[in-house]
Protein backbone atom coordinates (compact mmCIF):
# COMPACT_ATOMS: atom_id res chain seq x y z
CA UNK A 1 0.00 0.00 0.00
CA UNK A 2 1.38 3.26 -1.10
CA UNK A 3 1.34 6.56 1.32
CA UNK A 4 1.70 9.87 0.07
CA UNK A 5 3.31 11.96 2.30
CA UNK A 6 1.26 15.08 2.05
CA UNK A 7 -1.89 13.07 2.63
CA UNK A 8 -2.08 11.11 6.60
CA UNK A 9 -4.07 8.50 6.79
CA UNK A 10 -4.88 6.21 9.72
CA UNK A 11 -3.31 2.59 8.68
CA UNK A 12 -4.83 -0.50 10.71
CA UNK A 13 -2.46 -2.90 12.27
CA UNK A 14 -3.00 -5.99 9.25
CA UNK A 15 -1.68 -2.96 6.65
CA UNK A 16 1.32 -2.28 8.83
CA UNK A 17 1.79 -5.86 9.34
CA UNK A 18 1.53 -6.77 5.65
CA UNK A 19 4.03 -4.02 4.48
CA UNK A 20 6.59 -5.21 6.83
CA UNK A 21 6.31 -9.02 6.57
CA UNK A 22 8.44 -8.78 2.98
CA UNK A 23 11.36 -7.04 5.25
CA UNK A 24 11.15 -9.18 8.34
CA UNK A 25 14.21 -11.30 8.37
CA UNK A 26 14.05 -14.85 10.03
CA UNK A 27 17.25 -15.61 12.00
CA UNK A 28 18.05 -19.62 11.46
CA UNK A 29 20.09 -21.77 13.83
CA UNK A 30 23.25 -22.39 13.52
CA UNK A 31 24.56 -25.80 14.38
CA UNK A 32 27.29 -26.38 16.37
CA UNK A 33 29.34 -27.22 13.62
CA UNK A 34 28.76 -24.00 11.64
CA UNK A 35 29.40 -22.12 14.97
CA UNK A 36 32.87 -23.44 14.87
CA UNK A 37 33.61 -23.29 11.47
CA UNK A 38 32.94 -19.76 11.68
CA UNK A 39 35.12 -19.41 14.56
CA UNK A 40 37.67 -21.10 12.88
CA UNK A 41 37.47 -19.02 9.80
CA UNK A 42 37.51 -15.82 12.15
CA UNK A 43 40.71 -17.32 14.38
CA UNK A 44 42.93 -16.92 11.38
CA UNK A 45 45.58 -14.65 10.75
CA UNK A 46 44.76 -12.07 8.34
CA UNK A 47 40.82 -13.01 8.16
CA UNK A 48 38.53 -10.45 6.95
CA UNK A 49 35.82 -10.85 10.04
CA UNK A 50 33.41 -8.60 8.40
CA UNK A 51 33.33 -10.11 5.00
CA UNK A 52 32.96 -13.47 6.82
CA UNK A 53 30.33 -12.10 8.96
CA UNK A 54 28.63 -10.94 6.19
CA UNK A 55 29.06 -13.95 4.31
CA UNK A 56 26.35 -15.94 7.21
CA UNK A 57 24.26 -13.16 7.65
CA UNK A 58 25.71 -12.47 11.32
CA UNK A 59 26.74 -9.53 13.27
CA UNK A 60 29.42 -8.60 14.94
CA UNK A 61 27.46 -9.73 18.73
CA UNK A 62 26.67 -12.61 17.00
CA UNK A 63 30.48 -13.84 16.91
CA UNK A 64 31.38 -12.57 20.61
CA UNK A 65 28.59 -14.87 21.29
CA UNK A 66 30.13 -17.80 19.57
CA UNK A 67 33.10 -16.85 21.07
CA UNK A 68 32.32 -16.39 24.54
CA UNK A 69 30.09 -20.36 23.89
CA UNK A 70 33.83 -21.79 22.53
CA UNK A 71 35.35 -20.49 25.64
CA UNK A 72 33.11 -21.96 27.95
CA UNK A 73 32.62 -25.26 26.29
CA UNK A 74 36.18 -25.59 26.10
CA UNK A 75 36.67 -24.53 29.82
CA UNK A 76 33.94 -26.81 31.33
CA UNK A 77 35.81 -29.66 29.26
CA UNK A 78 39.10 -29.15 30.98
CA UNK A 79 37.62 -28.82 34.01
CA UNK A 80 36.23 -33.06 33.41
CA UNK A 81 39.55 -33.80 32.66
CA UNK A 82 41.71 -34.79 35.99
CA UNK A 83 45.54 -33.81 36.25
CA UNK A 84 48.03 -35.92 37.79
CA UNK A 85 49.56 -39.39 37.28
CA UNK A 86 47.26 -42.15 35.69
CA UNK A 87 46.25 -44.61 38.07
CA UNK A 88 48.17 -47.80 37.97
CA UNK A 89 46.32 -50.59 37.79
CA UNK A 90 47.35 -53.91 39.79
CA UNK A 91 47.26 -57.42 39.21
CA UNK A 92 47.14 -60.16 41.54
CA UNK A 93 50.34 -62.61 41.82
CA UNK A 94 48.34 -65.51 41.03
CA UNK A 95 46.52 -63.99 37.97
CA UNK A 96 50.26 -62.55 36.87
CA UNK A 97 52.08 -66.02 36.50
CA UNK A 98 48.76 -67.25 35.14
CA UNK A 99 49.12 -64.73 31.92
CA UNK A 100 53.06 -65.20 31.75
CA UNK A 101 52.74 -69.01 31.52
CA UNK A 102 50.01 -68.46 28.67
CA UNK A 103 52.07 -66.09 26.96
CA UNK A 104 54.81 -68.61 27.17
CA UNK A 105 52.62 -71.21 25.65
CA UNK A 106 51.97 -69.19 23.12
CA UNK A 107 54.76 -68.30 22.01
CA UNK A 108 56.24 -71.73 22.22
CA UNK A 109 53.16 -72.44 19.54
CA UNK A 110 54.18 -69.69 17.54
CA UNK A 111 57.49 -70.72 17.34
CA UNK A 112 56.74 -74.08 16.36
CA UNK A 113 54.08 -73.00 13.63
CA UNK A 114 56.94 -70.78 12.36
CA UNK A 115 59.26 -74.29 11.69
CA UNK A 116 56.36 -76.06 10.20
CA UNK A 117 55.95 -72.59 8.17
CA UNK A 118 59.43 -72.41 6.80
CA UNK A 119 59.70 -76.11 6.18
CA UNK A 120 56.58 -75.82 4.00
CA UNK A 121 57.93 -72.87 2.17
CA UNK A 122 60.82 -74.97 1.21
CA UNK A 123 59.05 -78.02 0.30
CA UNK A 124 56.49 -76.05 -2.30
CA UNK A 125 59.74 -73.81 -3.55
CA UNK A 126 62.01 -77.10 -4.72
CA UNK A 127 59.09 -79.07 -5.99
Amino acid sequence: MQRSRNNPTSITLEEMMDENIGSKKHKRRLTAEEKWQIYRECEQPGAKVGEILRKYGLYSSDLGNIRKMVKEGSLERLRQSKPGKRRVTTVSIKDYEQLESELARKEKALAEMTVMFTALKKKVNLE
